[in-house]
C-alpha cells in the first residue's frame, strides 16, 4: 500500500510540475505575439487627392485647415452632391485633446446643414475668428461655428470645445 501511495503522489506532483510548464509556455506567448487591441486605433487618411478633385467640383471656395500640427489627424473625407444638387464637402478630425473636429461647407441653406450636423443645435454666443465673425451653436452632441462664405456654409462642428474648434476655423485657407 505505501508503494502506491508514493507513486500516486509522485502522479500528482509530476501533473502539478506539468501545468507549471504549460502554464509558463503560454504566458511567454502571450507576452511576444501582438494583439490587435493594441496601438493607436485612429486611422489616419491623406485629404490631399479629395481635397484638389473637391476644389474643381465645387460651385464654391472649398476650405480646408493649413498649418496645424501633426496632433490634429485627419480621419474621415468626402465631397458629394445631393439629389437636390447641394454640393457638401465634409473633412474630420482628432484633435489634440482626443475629441472629434470637422469642416463641413456646403451650399445647402444653413439651418439645414446646422440639423443635420449639430442636432438639437441652439444659438450659443459669437467668436470673431481670423477677422470673420461667426455664430455658435450648441446641440445636443456637437456644438458648431458658422460662417456664410460665398455661395456656402462653412460649419465647424463636433464633440471638441470652441477652443478647438476655434483653432481649426483660424487654420482654414
Amino acid at each position: 500500500m505505501a508503494a502506491g501511495n508514493k507513486r500516486g503522489r509522485q502522479t500528482v506532483r509530476d501533473m502539478i510540475l506539468s501545468m507549471i510548464a504549460v502554464m509558463g509556455v503560454a504566458m511567454v506567448a502571450y507576452l511576444t505575439i501582438p494583439h490587435s487591441n493594441e496601438g493607436d486605433p485612429v486611422r489616419v487618411v491623406d485629404y490631399s487627392a479629395a481635397l484638389a478633385s473637391a476644389k474643381r467640383a465645387a460651385p464654391y471656395p472649398v476650405l480646408a485647415p493649413e498649418g496645424l500640427s501633426a496632433q490634429w489627424r485627419a480621419t474621415s473625407v468626402s465631397y458629394q452632391v445631393d439629389p437636390d444638387g447641394h454640393a457638401g464637402w465634409h473633412l474630420g478630425f482628432v484633435t489634440p485633446a482626443g475629441k472629434y473636429a470637422s469642416v463641413e461647407q456646403s451650399n445647402e441653406p444653413k439651418a439645414d446643414l446646422l440639423k443635420t450636423v449639430v442636432a438639437g443645435y441652439a444659438p450659443d454666443g459669437s467668436a470673431t475668428i481670423a477677422g470673420q465673425d461667426w455664430s455658435r451653436y450648441q446641440g445636443d452632441t456637437y456644438r458648431g461655428l458658422t460662417v456664410a462664405t460665398g455661395q456656402a456654409t462653412t460649419l465647424i462642428a463636433g464633440s471638441a470645445s470652441y477652443q478647438e474648434l476655434d483653432q481649426l476655423a483660424q487654420a482654414l485657407k
